[in-house]
């Protein structure tokens, strides 16, 4: 999924390559249409037009950054993506600490412990640990999720100043993953407030219907929010008070212990 950010208006900016922006938006149109799709879907989801996606797509096939779908048909993201991703995680150090501590987390819990990378008005998870219970999607590295609506991402904006955050939430793109997720400005600031309060976030069934989750922030030598620590249960097991109870001193003794060293984020 692209990042939720509001666009800038770069026409002034004499470095910024706008064909190397069109051949990427090429790419993240899978972002917001996933499968197979054809040229010409590919043109209209990337805002291009036919004959330039037509030669950016060539050029992205013949690098394997795109393959062709069934029956030579249409286009999907190519194999080649998957080894820039490999090259981000190898190049994060606070990856490489977290590993052992995110395993141990699952280990002691027994529930799904993740740690997400803060971006801003998004988080994208990085590691994850699985539980007994798991959809597809919260298997895989790499999703971009709102920090408005996710526990991680809100105890992330708890660390941040209210005037900043305030300033955030109007351009965020608030979707409703679940029934119950929340998407009234107000009542998000008084979740972050009360993240600010306690020192961790909870969210009940605001990206997975049964789901309850918590967050922890992690914090650079600086102070800022880089990276947040989950931990998700099940409301069929854990009422949500038990679960924090239960959860948040791990969540944040883990959070503490990846916080304030060099190349952090």
């Amino acid at each position: 999924m692209p990042e939720d950010r509001p666009p800038k208006d770069r026409s002034q900016d004499r470095l910024f390559v706008q064909s190397l922006q069109k051949g990427l938006a090429l790419l993240e149109a899978f972002g917001k249409r996933p499968g197979e799709l054809s040229l010409n879907e590919l043109a209209s989801l990337a805002g291009i037009d036919r004959s330039a996606a037509q030669r950016m797509a060539h050029t992205l096939l013949e690098l394997g950054y795109l393959e062709r779908g069934a029956h030579g048909r249409g286009y999907t993201p190519g194999r080649r993506i998957l080894d820039r991703g490999f090259d981000f995680l190898r190049s994060r150090p606070l990856l490489e600490r977290a590993t052992p501590v995110i395993i141990e987390l699952q280990r002691s819990t027994g529930e799904r412990v993740d740690l997400s990378l803060f971006d801003g008005q998004t988080i994208v998870y990085a590691l994850r640990r699985q539980s007994k219970r798991e959809t597809f999607y919260a298997t895989l590295v790499g999703r971009r999720l709102p920090s408005f609506s996710t526990a991680g991402g809100r105890a992330c904006l708890a660390q941040l100043p209210r005037a900043e955050v305030e300033a955030m939430l109007p351009h965020a793109e608030l979707r409703p993953a679940t029934p119950k997720t929340l998407l009234d400005p107000d009542a998000i600031m008084a979740r972050i407030e009360t993240a600010r309060r306690e020192g961790f976030a909870v969210a009940q069934e605001e990206m997975l219907l049964g789901e309850v989750a918590l967050g922890a922030a992690v914090l650079d030598h600086g102070g800022r929010p880089v990276a947040a620590v989950h931990i998700a249960g099940s409301l069929a097991e854990w009422p949500a008070g038990r679960f924090a109870a239960r959860f948040a001193p791990l969540a944040l003794e883990a959070a503490r212990a990846l916080g304030g060293g060099r190349g952090l984020g």
